[in-house]
């Protein structure tokens, strides 16, 4: 239900440069985040076919790898478009730190309040149809699953939020700090990423400056890494694999940070290389690719070799097959034609609805074709006895649910989100006490 799949991320929905930098589009970033994307509704939902493809979990096993590869993107995106070269060489933010946070909180809040919304009615419908076991016990906005890596039997971890509990959630649903939270997830699990995505906003002004002064930022990513790897290594020799570290590791904003500061650092990387002339060659670029490969085939072995090993791959050990995929993508190269270019950053402004949507969207579309599946001529004369003669599930629909899903997200993202996030910023940044853009570049 709304927390029995692990989430997922965020990243910015626009992708200009500062004022003063040469006006670069990262249109293959755009395709980036959108394949990313769709890997995660991927992850969240074909393991409901395992039965029709066996090999279903080869495609679901690292969901966490796409996952971490975003906080790296938004922290390399926003870099490249918020930091503005000084004349004396330096950088510093554009605008000031209240407006850059009205902006990004003006982009979060939409989708995060639209799909809790939508989670909510689709549960609603679900304990109402009562089609599966599941649906009758578990379709509520109380029902959680503790988060261990213990092995644990599933049903033992299955919790009923009690008023307190209800309480406390929707508080911190409502002001995002759901990723706070280190024993369940709670209403749209995949939220969890966009109150990681808030704290590390709230930290950008303050960080991404500074981090763009170091000399070696390919040293600073090294002594990250190996900081972010501290965290499941401590777990790991004290034999932590229940509460509330799995739920620590798994998303909590200061844990995950050192994803978002290797994304600024890496950007500092690439800022240098262009500075100097410099770009990717193609032997470089086949380093980059097997490191990829290498990295996702010995993941795929580890991953069933014990819940250490989850711990490890999850926070640290794949963080530089992730800077090299994004590095990749830099030096692809991009259209030219404006109609492809608008296309992508189309396709990538709706990725974050994707992330936020798919998994009331899932339920909701797997519900219907299980009632098509059965005895739909029965709606007419009874929709209790249509229901209980509901179907199951079929892989043949599934194309049809991602299409869908694709096409939902496309439309929430540029008839809601966009709207509702000129009006936030229209109306708070005046009170900051600074100039809005022009509508154009809020696009």
């Amino acid at each position: 239900m709304n927390a029995m799949v692990p989430p997922p991320p965020a990243v910015p929905t626009d992708i200009r440069p500062a004022p003063g930098r040469s006006q670069q589009r990262f249109v293959a970033l755009e395709w980036l985040r959108f394949g990313l994307g769709l890997y995660i509704v991927l992850f969240h939902t074909i393991y409901h076919y395992g039965a029709s493809w066996p090999w279903a979990h080869y495609l679901s096993d690292l969901g966490f790898f796409s996952t971490s590869t975003f906080f790296v993107l938004s922290g390399f995106l926003l870099t490249h478009v918020y930091l503005r070269p000084q004349p004396d060489g330096d950088f510093a933010m554009r605008e000031s730190s209240r407006s850059f946070l009205i902006k990004r909180i003006a982009n979060l809040y939409p989708i995060h309040i639209g799909a809790i919304l939508i989670t909510a009615a689709v549960l609603c419908l679900l304990a109402w149809m009562r089609i599966t076991p599941d649906d009758a016990a578990h379709a509520s906005i109380r029902f959680v699953i503790y988060d261990v890596n213990d092995g644990s039997p599933i049903e033992k971890l299955y919790h009923m939020l009690g008023n307190a509990e209800l309480f406390r959630a929707v508080v911190m649903n409502l002001t995002m700090l759901q990723a706070w939270n280190p024993y369940y997830l709670t209403f749209n699990a995949p939220a969890w990423s966009i109150s990681t995505l808030l704290f590390f906003y709230i930290c950008f002004p303050w960080v991404a400056p500074r981090l763009h002064r170091l000399r070696k930022p390919l040293l600073a990513i090294a002594v990250f890494n190996l900081i972010y790897l501290l965290f499941p290594l401590t777990a790991i020799l004290t034999h932590q694999y229940g509460m509330p570290v799995t739920g620590v590791l798994h998303r909590n904003p200061l844990v995950r940070l050192p994803e978002f500061l290797c994304g600024i650092l890496l950007c500092t990387y690439y800022h240098r290389q262009v500075s100097q002339g410099r770009s990717l060659s193609g032997a470089g670029a086949f380093l980059c690719a097997g490191w990829i490969v290498f990295n996702l085939l010995a993941a795929s072995w580890l991953l069933h070799r014990g819940a250490a090993f989850y711990f490890l791959l999850h926070d640290g050990l794949m963080l530089s097959a992730q800077l090299c995929l994004l590095y990749l993508f830099l030096f692809l190269p991009s259209p030219r034609s404006e109609r492809w270019q608008r296309i992508a950053t189309r396709f990538g402004g709706a990725s974050l609805p994707m992330f936020a949507l798919h998994v009331p969207l899932y339920l909701l579309f797997s519900r219907i074709e299980m009632v098509l599946a059965g005895q739909p001529g029965l709606c007419r004369q009874s929709l209790r006895r249509c229901f209980d003669a509901a179907g199951h599930v079929s892989p043949l629909w599934y194309g049809l649910y991602l299409l869908l899903t694709v096409l939902f997200c496309l439309f929430f993202q540029e008839r809601v989100v966009v709207p509702v996030r000129r009006t936030l910023q229209d109306w708070l940044l005046p009170m900051a006490g600074s100039r809005c853009r022009p509508r154009s570049e809020a696009t």
